[in-house]
C-alpha cells in the first residue's frame, strides 16, 4: 500500500505492489512474502482483481455487493462479490464491449453495447439474447419508465429498444451528424445526449420532442484555452433536478444549471485530452473528473482544487463507490486500481478494517510515495546532463521541478562527480580530527582577517570582564562570536586597510598601538608554533608601563597629526614626480586622419557648422552666403540672373595676410623722410 498526499488529503492506493501468479502453490506463495518485503506488506483487497490485458469499463451494482468489469483480451467480463473479497464469475464474449448496464439491483440483468453494433443481454445465469442495431453504437441508457433503452452513436438518430414489447420503436432525429454520449436524469428522466459538434440536446421521453439545446463547444473556450479544433462531448452526468456536468474533447468540464444555457464553472486539466468520465460526489459537494492521465477533484460552487491522482498507466474509466471514500479505475493495464481517501467517507462495511488501518498508518507515519524519489529543479538536470529526459516517463513534473528515481538520481551523479565519495571521505576525517583537537588545551586563535582588530576586541573584552566583575554586572556578548559580525573576519573583502588616508587621519596613534599589537601577534605566532600551553607573556605589560604609555599618546597626539600629514604630503609628492618621468618617457606617436576628396580641412570646429548648414534648404544658404559677402547676385542685360561667388581663404592664408597688414602699418610709422640728406658737391641740390 502506497501512500500519497496532495492539499493535505491523504489517498491510501490498496493495489500498488507486485501480484502474484496464480499457478503457483501455496508453499511457494509462503516463501516469496518471507524474502521480498513488498509482497509482505502489499494489500490484496479483493483476490485477482485484475484483467489479461487491459480493462475498459466498471462499475458497481446498485446494492453495493457486486463489482462488474470488461476488458480484453479475449473479451470478458468479470463480477467481483465484495462481501466475499474474491470473484464471483467470469464470462467471455464475442466481442469487445464499448459499454455496459446493470439493470437489476443484483447482477442478474445486465446489457452489453458491442463493437459490431450488437447488443447482447445476461442474465443471471449467463447469456440470453442477442440483437443488432442499424449503426455503430458508441453509448445507450435505460428509462426505468418505459424500460425503453436509447441508443446513440455513428447516426443523427437515436434508437429505441422496448424491453417489455420486445421490439425496436420508432427513433428520434437529431440535428447532429453523430453522438458520442447520452444520459438520463434519474428525478424527471430527461434524456440528454452530447453531439460531435460540441452540442447538448435534451429530450422528453414522454412527448418524444427536443425540448432544449445547450452550444458547449462555444462556452468552453475562454481566453486562456488552447484549442485546435472544434470540441466535441465526450462525457456526460446528470446531478440531481437540475444540474449537468459535461466534459469535452479537449480537456474542459463544464458545470450546468439546467435553467441557463451559460455555464456556472468551466474547468479546464490542462492536458487537451478527452474527459473520459464525471462524477458527483455529494457528501462534499465536489466533482470528479478524469481523462487518460489524471482524476481531479474539485468544488462544483468555487472550482477549487480538492485533490488530484495520477495513476502509472492511462485511464480508461473510473467508479466511485456509493457512501463511501472508495474509488476504483480502468487501466490501460492488467491490474484495477482501489484508492481509499478516508476525508471524502468511511471504508464500505465489506472493508471496514481499513478505517483502523489508516488511523494507525497515522499514528505512525512511514514511508510515503516520493520516498523512493528524488525532487530535482531544471537546473539541477541541466548540471548533471540529464535535460533531455524532460517530457519522458522518467521525470514527473511536479511544482517548479521534477520527481526522478532516487536510483537514477545517484546513478547520475556518480557520473558526474566521481570524485564526490572521496571528497566526502575527506570531510568526515577532518571534522573527526576537529572533535578530537578540541579536547586539548586551546590557544587563542585570531582569525585569518583583521587579525590586529581581533586582538583589539579581545583586550577590549577582557577589560570589561575586569570591570562587570568589580561591578558585579552581567558580561556583555563579544563580536566574535556574534554571528551578524562573523563575515568581517572571514572575508577578505572586509580587510582594514591601514594603508589609506582616511585610517591614517582619522587614528593618528594608530601606528604606536599597532606596533604594540603586531608584538603580540608575533608572539602568539610562534606560541602556536612551537605549541606551547602558556600564554602570560603577551597577556601585557606592567600597569605602570601602560599608565606612561596613555599619558605619552595624550601628550603626542597633536604632533602625530601633524607628522601623518607631513608623511601623507610627501607620498604624495614622489606619486606626482613618478607621473611625471612616466609621462616624459611615453612617446606620443602622431595620428592622422583622411579628408574627403573635393573638401578643405579649416578646424575640427566646422563640422559642426558644416552639419547644421547642410541641413537648411538652398533658399537660406543662399541668404546667407549674401550676408557673408561670399555671393553676388545680379541681372544680366539680356534678362538672366548672374551669380558670382568668393571663395573662402583658408586659416592660414587669412593669418598671413593679417601679418602682412600689421607689418605695413609698422613700416609706416618707422619711416622717416630724407630731405635733409644732401650731397657735398651739389650743396643746396636736392639729394636724389
Amino acid at each position: 500500500m502506497q501512500v500519497s498526499s496532495l492539499n493535505e488529503v491523504k489517498i491510501y492506493s490498496l493495489s500498488a505492489g507486485r501480484s502474484l501468479p496464480e499457478w503457483l502453490s501455496d508453499r511457494k506463495k509462503r516463501a516469496l512474502q518471507k524474502k521480498d518485503v513488498d509482497i509482505r506488506r502489499r494489500i490484496e483487497l479483493i483476490q485477482d482483481f485484475e484483467m489479461p490485458t487491459v480493462s475498459t469499463k466498471i462499475k458497481v451494482s446498485r446494492d453495493g455487493q457486486y463489482i462488474m468489469a470488461v476488458g480484453t483480451y479475449k473479451p470478458r467480463i468479470r463480477c467481483f462479490d465484495a462481501y466475499q473479497l474474491s470473484q464471483k464469475f467470469e464470462r467471455c464474449l464475442d466481442s469487445e464491449v464499448v459499454t455496459f448496464e446493470i439493470l437489476s439491483d443484483d447482477y442478474s440483468k445486465i446489457v452489453f453495447l458491442q463493437c459490431g453494433r450488437f447488443v447482447e443481454f445476461h442474465s443471471q445465469h449467463g447469456h440470453y439474447y442477442k440483437t443488432r442495431i442499424p449503426k455503430f453504437g458508441r453509448d445507450f441508457s435505460y428509462h426505468y419508465p418505459s424500460c425503453d433503452l436509447y441508443f446513440v452513436g455513428a447516426s443523427s438518430e437515436v434508437y429505441r429498444l422496448n424491453l417489455e414489447q420486445g421490439r425496436f420503436l420508432n427513433s428520434l432525429q437529431t440535428d447532429a451528424s453523430e453522438s458520442n454520449v447520452c444520459d438520463i436524469n434519474p428525478v424527471h428522466f430527461l434524456f440528454a445526449m452530447g453531439t460531435a459538434e460540441g452540442k447538448v440536446e435534451c429530450w422528453d421521453p414522454r412527448t418524444r420532442n427536443r425540448v432544449g439545446l445547450l452550444d458547449c463547444a462555444l462556452s468552453s473556450v475562454t481566453a486562456d484555452t488552447e484549442i485546435e479544433g472544434l470540441p466535441s462531448i465526450s462525457a456526460l452526468k446528470f446531478d440531481g433536478a437540475l444540474n449537468m456536468a459535461v466534459g469535452t474533447s479537449t480537456g474542459q468540464v463544464l458545470l450546468y444549471d439546467l435553467r441557463s444555457s451559460n455555464p456556472l464553472i468551466v474547468k479546464d486539466h490542462h492536458y487537451g485530452l478527452p474527459i473520459k468520465s464525471v462524477q458527483f460526489q455529494r457528501q462534499l459537494d465536489l466533482i470528479v473528473s478524469a481523462d487518460s492521465r489524471i482524476i481531479k477533484m474539485w468544488n462544483k460552487d468555487t472550482g477549487k482544487i480538492f485533490t488530484s491522482m495520477e495513476p502509472e498507466y492511462d485511464i480508461n474509466d473510473v467508479c466511485l463507490y456509493p457512501n463511501s471514500g472508495m474509488l476504483m479505475t480502468a487501466n490501460e493495464a492488467p491490474k484495477m486500481n482501489i484508492y481509499y481517501i478516508p476525508v471524502l467517507g468511511p471504508a464500505p462495511k465489506w472493508c471496514s478494517f481499513l478505517d483502523s488501518l489508516t488511523e494507525e498508518l497515522e499514528e505512525n507515519p512511514e514511508s510515503t510515495v516520493y520516498d523512493d524519489y528524488k525532487f530535482v529543479t531544471r537546473k539541477d538536470l541541466e548540471n548533471l546532463g540529464l535535460a533531455h529526459l524532460i517530457g519522458s516517463s522518467l521525470l514527473r513534473a511536479y511544482m517548479h521541478g521534477f520527481f526522478m528515481d532516487i536510483r537514477l538520481y545517484h546513478k547520475a551523479k556518480m557520473m558526474a562527480n566521481p570524485f564526490a565519495y572521496e571528497e566526502y571521505r575527506r570531510e568526515k576525517i577532518r571534522q573527526k580530527i576537529e572533535e578530537t583537537r578540541a579536547q586539548r588545551v586551546q590557544l587563542k586563535k585570531l582569525p585569518k582577517v583583521n587579525k590586529e582588530l581581533a586582538l583589539k576586541l579581545i583586550e577590549e573584552e577582557g577589560e570589561e570582564q575586569q570591570v562587570a566583575r568589580k561591578r558585579k554586572q552581567k558580561n556583555l556578548p563579544s563580536l566574535l562570536k556574534d554571528d551578524r559580525f562573523k563575515v568581517m573576519f572571514e572575508n577578505p573583502d572586509f580587510q582594514v586597510d591601514e594603508q589609506s588616508e582616511e585610517f591614517r587621519l582619522l587614528n593618528p596613534l594608530v601606528s604606536k598601538i599597532s606596533e604594540k599589537r603586531k608584538r603580540k601577534l608575533k608572539m602568539l605566532e610562534e606560541l602556536e608554533a612551537q605549541g606551547q600551553e602558556e600564554e602570560e607573556e603577551p597577556e601585557g605589560k606592567a600597569s605602570d608601563a601602560e599608565s606612561s604609555e596613555s599619558s605619552d599618546d595624550e601628550k603626542g597626539w597633536v604632533e602625530e597629526v601633524r607628522k601623518q600629514r607631513k608623511l601623507l604630503r610627501q607620498e604624495e609628492k614622489v606619486k606626482r614626480q613618478e607621473r611625471l618621468k612616466e609621462d616624459q618617457q611615453t612617446l606620443l606617436k602622431p595620428q592622422f586622419f583622411e579628408i574627403k576628396e573635393g573638401e578643405e580641412f579649416r578646424s575640427f570646429k566646422d563640422s559642426a557648422k558644416k552639419q547644421k548648414l547642410m541641413k537648411k534648404t538652398l533658399g537660406d544658404r543662399l541668404k546667407l552666403e549674401e550676408k557673408l559677402g561670399t555671393l553676388n547676385v545680379s541681372d544680366t542685360t539680356v534678362g538672366s540672373k548672374q551669380a558670382t561667388f568668393k571663395l573662402k581663404k583658408s586659416e592660414q592664408q587669412r593669418k598671413q595676410q593679417e601679418a602682412e597688414k600689421r607689418h605695413r602699418q609698422e613700416r609706416k610709422t618707422l619711416r622717416r623722410p630724407a630731405s635733409h640728406l644732401k650731397s657735398k658737391r651739389g650743396r643746396g641740390r636736392p639729394f636724389h
